[in-house]
């Protein structure tokens, strides 16, 4: 199916690194020509140059996501370079890990911020172009889109945000062709665990889960390339996630209680 993109013109923000750079390059696989964007030149280099390695096309926008006007220059210079733009995937972000009643408030600002605002501004200057190109916006949300995670209250509440804005986007163009997708991922091989911000905002440095057990970022890519060529509304990921999902749908209260008990067994649980 991935090759019903070939051609295509992508934007795919947080592409140095875990989640974003797999989508990036599985869709210079399938002959997507891809804007790499994210605050971290050096690694979008690098991605950049791997990208050319698989024959892809390519091309770097040091962006940061909670700057409006930086936002604004990314699809700016995406239509500059490649004349259009087809898909947005909205997968910039950034984790926390802290107890809300010890957290400094301004490490959930920073969060919402990057992984809400980021979107917002994204899609607000994308959407003439994909509306016009009946294209594709996909937003990289979580299964703390839908379900509480404790310790997590800001990537929680900026996931629910982002759920709630990329589903109304959706119903405001059912006549317009466009395609609107939310992801929610499980726990994925990432390094977004080893820079979650702790309670005063530094990164935590060292991830508290077994990342050799997770789903690799690489299977979480293809089935997002899989899934814009199909043009699915949502997909879920990995049977833990599916799990906690249905379960906090259908009995909410014994879902609270296995996803406590579950996270309050990490390593340095900070409740």
């Amino acid at each position: 199916m991935a090759y019903l993109l070939k051609g295509k013109i992508a934007v795919v923000t947080g592409a140095s690194s875990g989640i974003g750079r797999a989508i990036a390059i599985e869709l210079a696989r399938s002959g997507v020509k891809v804007v790499l964007a994210s605050r971290d030149e050096q690694r979008l280099n690098k991605v950049h140059n791997k990208i050319r390695e698989i024959g892809g096309e390519s091309a770097v926008v040091k962006t940061d996501v909670a700057d409006e006007l930086q936002c604004k220059e990314l699809i700016r210079q995406t239509i500059s370079q490649f004349g259009g733009l087809d898909i947005l995937i909205n997968n910039a972000g950034i984790s926390m890990r802290a107890n809300f009643l010890d957290v400094d408030l301004k490490v959930l600002k920073r969060l919402v911020d990057t992984n809400f605002w980021g979107s917002v501004y994204c899609t607000k200057y994308a959407l003439p172009h994909i509306v016009e190109n009946k294209g594709s916006i996909v937003a990289i949300s979580s299964v703390s889109g839908v379900t509480p995670l404790p310790g997590r209250t800001g990537y929680v509440a900026s996931k629910h945000a982002l759920d709630g804005f990329m589903g109304t986007i959706r119903v405001e163009n059912l006549h317009t062709g466009i395609h609107v997708m939310v992801v929610h991922p499980g726990f994925t091989t990432s390094n977004i665990r080893n820079v979650a911000l702790n309670k005063l905002g530094l990164p935590q440095a060292e991830t508290p889960l077994d990342e050799s057990k997770l789903m690799p970022a690489e299977e979480v890519a293809r089935r997002v390339v899989h899934g814009i060529a199909k043009r699915k509304h949502t997909i879920n990921l990995t049977l833990q996630g599916k799990f906690a999902i249905w379960l906090y749908r259908h009995a909410p209260k014994t879902a609270e209680r296995l996803i406590f008990n579950s996270m309050k067994k990490e390593v340095g649980a900070p409740f």
